[in-house]
Protein backbone atom coordinates (compact mmCIF):
# COMPACT_ATOMS: atom_id res chain seq x y z
CA UNK A 1 0.00 0.00 0.00
CA UNK A 2 0.92 3.21 -0.37
CA UNK A 3 0.65 6.42 1.47
CA UNK A 4 1.30 9.79 0.45
CA UNK A 5 0.91 13.03 2.49
CA UNK A 6 2.33 16.59 1.87
CA UNK A 7 4.11 18.83 4.24
CA UNK A 8 4.72 22.23 4.00
CA UNK A 9 7.37 24.79 5.03
CA UNK A 10 7.30 28.71 4.96
CA UNK A 11 10.18 30.86 5.79
CA UNK A 12 10.11 34.71 7.32
CA UNK A 13 12.66 36.66 6.64
CA UNK A 14 12.89 40.15 8.41
CA UNK A 15 15.63 42.57 7.72
CA UNK A 16 16.67 45.03 10.63
CA UNK A 17 20.05 47.39 9.64
CA UNK A 18 22.74 44.99 10.33
CA UNK A 19 20.78 41.84 11.35
CA UNK A 20 18.19 39.38 9.72
CA UNK A 21 15.81 37.24 11.45
CA UNK A 22 14.45 34.26 9.69
CA UNK A 23 11.99 31.59 10.65
CA UNK A 24 11.10 28.46 9.39
CA UNK A 25 8.13 26.65 10.22
CA UNK A 26 6.99 23.44 9.06
CA UNK A 27 3.01 22.69 8.59
CA UNK A 28 2.33 18.68 8.33
CA UNK A 29 -1.35 17.36 7.71
CA UNK A 30 -2.73 16.84 11.09
CA UNK A 31 -1.74 20.77 12.03
CA UNK A 32 1.49 19.78 13.72
CA UNK A 33 3.63 23.14 13.34
CA UNK A 34 7.40 22.97 14.49
CA UNK A 35 9.52 26.38 13.98
CA UNK A 36 13.11 26.74 13.40
CA UNK A 37 14.91 29.81 13.96
CA UNK A 38 18.44 31.70 12.63
CA UNK A 39 19.80 35.18 12.62
CA UNK A 40 22.87 36.29 10.65
CA UNK A 41 24.66 39.37 11.68
CA UNK A 42 26.76 41.85 9.18
CA UNK A 43 29.68 43.16 10.22
CA UNK A 44 29.79 47.20 9.62
CA UNK A 45 32.68 46.60 7.82
CA UNK A 46 31.67 44.12 5.37
CA UNK A 47 29.85 45.25 1.92
CA UNK A 48 26.13 45.41 2.28
CA UNK A 49 24.64 42.37 0.15
CA UNK A 50 21.13 41.64 1.92
CA UNK A 51 20.83 38.03 -0.07
CA UNK A 52 23.71 36.74 2.08
CA UNK A 53 22.23 37.50 5.00
CA UNK A 54 19.08 36.12 4.46
CA UNK A 55 20.72 32.90 3.21
CA UNK A 56 22.43 32.37 6.30
CA UNK A 57 19.84 33.36 8.29
CA UNK A 58 17.44 30.94 6.19
CA UNK A 59 20.09 28.17 6.97
CA UNK A 60 20.61 28.28 10.39
CA UNK A 61 16.47 28.38 10.77
CA UNK A 62 16.50 25.22 8.98
CA UNK A 63 19.08 23.68 10.82
CA UNK A 64 17.51 24.53 14.07
CA UNK A 65 14.01 22.96 12.35
CA UNK A 66 15.89 20.44 11.47
CA UNK A 67 17.15 19.97 15.01
CA UNK A 68 13.59 20.28 16.86
CA UNK A 69 12.00 17.51 13.84
CA UNK A 70 14.34 14.92 15.49
CA UNK A 71 13.77 15.55 18.99
CA UNK A 72 10.29 15.73 18.10
CA UNK A 73 10.75 12.24 16.71
CA UNK A 74 12.51 11.06 19.56
CA UNK A 75 9.96 12.02 21.76
CA UNK A 76 7.16 10.50 19.52
CA UNK A 77 9.31 6.94 19.80
CA UNK A 78 9.57 7.05 22.84
CA UNK A 79 6.19 7.53 23.55
CA UNK A 80 4.87 4.90 21.01
CA UNK A 81 7.95 2.41 22.93
CA UNK A 82 8.33 2.78 26.53
CA UNK A 83 11.96 2.76 25.59
CA UNK A 84 14.63 4.94 25.02
CA UNK A 85 15.25 6.16 21.99
CA UNK A 86 18.66 6.59 19.94
CA UNK A 87 19.09 7.59 16.28
CA UNK A 88 21.46 7.17 14.22
CA UNK A 89 22.51 9.16 10.87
Amino acid sequence: MIHTEQWTATIDIEEHDDTTHAVARLHTRDATALEGRGTARRNPADREVPEIGAELAVARALADLQHRLIEATIADIEQATGEPAHLTR
